[in-house]
């Protein structure tokens, strides 16, 4: 179908209900239909080692579909229904891919980022009630092992740990040289442990039990991953299929190659990516267990696109900044696309990109409370760079803001709370947790995804701020409350407020901003040994700790984020802009009704390109002061 208008997008949610859709009802339908029509194309292709020449694993659809069986069997056997919970704690693998569609197949999978500490993966464990648990097996240069062991020792429902040895995809010498350096395991905890592949040998190639077509949850997968417990947002087939369906319609066919060095442990590689690839027969390659966090994956990155014939690449911003910093040295003519999302892509680095590649960039803006995808800049049609596009087919999205008689649906350009409803959204029940559903809807219906925003008069979402307050690092949510309840348990500190400052990398760091009870003398570097000690997530340890004489308040007494967003801005700006030489400077930031904040810089002398090649990095929009 052609996507190119917002008039597209209604023509085909106009066109019949979505329940009135030919889709499948369930997730291992959807695979079964794919492997049944394209038994010989390639479905994934997996390398431990990020060079163009190193070893490589390829599956068939007819393979893959094979292996989900045995692996959905396999947690059957193993006493898992289908409101029983199957853990995956694991890097990108071949297995994680098997076991994320054995999961979903056998009772609800829950991928858990392997980079959380113990406690939390441990919380996770608890909430969800898991019975058994996919992981590695103690392997070099990674703790992954290590720490599921530990959560597991506190979360009483896992029963059988399966290890997965990435030794397999490793040729001799290597292979010989692990066993020998193989990490120690020292930890006691309940659970039998096994091979996941030898157990999954022993089960059949087919379904030894009925794939029932109802519409079930199938996944949870967590928000954030700050100290304490993340919210575990439910999943149901529907919402799944229905990314599946999105991606064959609008993005994929089965002659496509797509590069995916995200993990999947994130709902954007499974869902977004992994789905569309089960839906649409396409093929799907992920570099390395750490994607781009891989050794040499960013040095490497184009001879593997060029390896790989691919032809669409799936990133984020925080990639596209580093791939800019290599040359591109092979021959990537088959790449026409590159889809990006997680956090809005500064002008600048959109137009580097494009310039210097000749790939097309499309952004996306989802969330894991809506299944992942809510709009996108079509494919067909006008790109707003900084927008994050229009709806998809079925997505309602609505601007709603609190006036005096409540609720209340914003005219054009008039900024709100975003908030959405469709196939993707579980109306009532978007986390596990009653209680955290409180307040999460509108009307019963659209979820308030927390971003604040406002819809052009020609559909496009354009996001300005958040009302939640999230600090968002390269995609990764890190709750600031988290920082701030660090910093107050030191003696000296009287307020704490932290917030995301821009970065050109990440797009956001956190820093925090502290004021100090009378007399104290704690100095920022005091405080930031202090937050280093107390906040055990590395991600969300600031990166610049500030004491002022005192906070900015509201006229109840809490701190005033928008002045220190302010401040943060002014102060980042402004250490760019000397570093490189340019002369301007940030003298004030306002908050626009369309943009959010925006800096505003005296020249000096500077001019416009000077400034757009410092500041064009940034995703936080400047003007010149009147």
């Amino acid at each position: 179908m052609k996507f190119g208008s917002l008039q597209d997008s209604l023509d085909m949610t106009n066109e019949m209900p979505w329940s009135a859709r030919d889709v499948p009802t369930t997730v291992y339908e959807m695979l079964a239909g794919t492997a049944a029509k394209f038994p010989d194309r390639p479905a994934i292709s997996y390398q431990l080692m990020s060079g163009a020449t190193d070893k490589a694993e390829t599956l068939s659809w007819s393979r893959f579909h094979d292996q989900v069986c045995q692996a959905a069997n396999l947690f059957r056997s193993l006493g898992v229904g289908e409101g029983d919970v199957v853990a995956l704690v694991l890097p990108n693998a071949t297995e994680t891919a098997v076991a994320l569609m054995g999961g979903m197949t056998a009772g609800i999978v829950n991928p858990i980022n392997p980079l959380l500490e113990p406690e939390q993966i441990g919380a996770i464990l608890r909430e969800t009630k898991a019975k058994v648990v996919v992981t590695l097996r103690n392997f070099p240069k990674t703790d992954v092992a290590q720490k599921t062991a530990e959560a597991v020792k506190h979360a009483p429902s896992v029963h059988t740990i399966l290890t997965v040895d990435l030794n397999r995809y490793l040729t001799p010498p290597k292979s010989w040289i692990v066993p020998l350096v193989r990490p120690k395991m020292n930890v006691n905890h309940h659970a039998d442990v096994k091979s996941f592949n030898a157990e999954m040998a022993k089960q059949p190639k087919t379904l030894s039990f009925e794939d029932r077509k109802v519409d079930r949850v199938a996944a949870y997968f967590h928000t954030g991953g700050t100290t304490g417990m993340p919210k575990v947002a439910q999943h149901l087939n529907s919402g799944i299929v229905y990314q599946g369906w999105l991606g064959q319609e609008l993005l994929f066919d089965e002659y496509e190659s797509v590069m995916c060095p995200l993990p999947l442990f994130h709902v954007f590689a499974c869902h977004v990516i992994l789905m569309a690839m089960v839906k649409s027969g396409a093929h799907v390659v992920f570099p390395t267990p750490a994607g781009y966090r891989g050794d040499g994956v960013f040095d490497n990155f184009w001879k593997l696109c060029e390896r790989w014939g691919t032809t669409f690449i799936i990133t984020v911003p925080t990639a596209v900044s580093a791939l800019m910093q290599r040359p591109v040295d092979a021959d990537v003519s088959k790449v026409k696309n590159a889809f990006s999302g997680s956090a809005p892509m500064p002008l600048e680095l959109f137009n580097r990109f494009t310039k210097s590649t000749g790939i097309q960039i499309i952004e996306g803006y989802g969330l894991t409370e809506a299944t992942v995808l809510v709009s996108i800049n079509p494919v067909d049609g006008e790109k707003r760079v900084g927008s994050v596009g229009l709806p998809f087919p079925y997505n309602d999205v609505k601007i709603i803001a609190q006036k005096g008689d409540g609720p209340v649906e914003c005219a054009p350009d008039e900024i709100g709370e975003i908030c959405v409803a469709g196939p993707g959204v579980y109306a009532g029940n978007t986390y596990t947790e009653a209680d955290k559903n409180v307040d999460l809807y509108y009307h019963d219906k659209y979820l308030r995804t927390g971003d604040l925003g406002r819809i052009d008069p020609e559909g496009y979402i354009w996001i300005t701020g958040r009302a939640k307050d999230l600090i968002i690092r390269g995609g990764h949510n890190i709750d600031p409350a988290e920082i701030e309840d660090a910093l107050l348990t030191h003696q000296d500190v009287a307020f704490a407020g932290a917030i995301g400052q821009p970065d050109a990398h990440s797009g956001e760091l956190p820093c925090a901003y502290v004021e100090l009870v009378a007399g104290a003398t704690a100095t920022a570097d005091d405080l930031m040994s202090h937050a280093k000690k107390h906040i055990h997530e590395r991600a969300a340890i600031p990166k610049h700790v500030e004491v002022l004489v005192e906070l900015p308040k509201t006229a109840v007494g809490k701190v005033f984020k928008p002045d220190l967003r302010k401040s943060a801005i002014t102060r980042v700006y402004n250490a760019a802009l000397e570093e490189a030489g340019v002369s301007a400077r940030v003298t004030s930031v306002v908050d626009d009704k369309k943009r959010g904040l925006v800096a505003q810089l005296t020249a000096n002398s500077a001019t416009e390109e000077e400034v757009s090649q410092v500041l064009g990095s940034f995703v936080r929009p400047w003007e010149w002061t009147s």
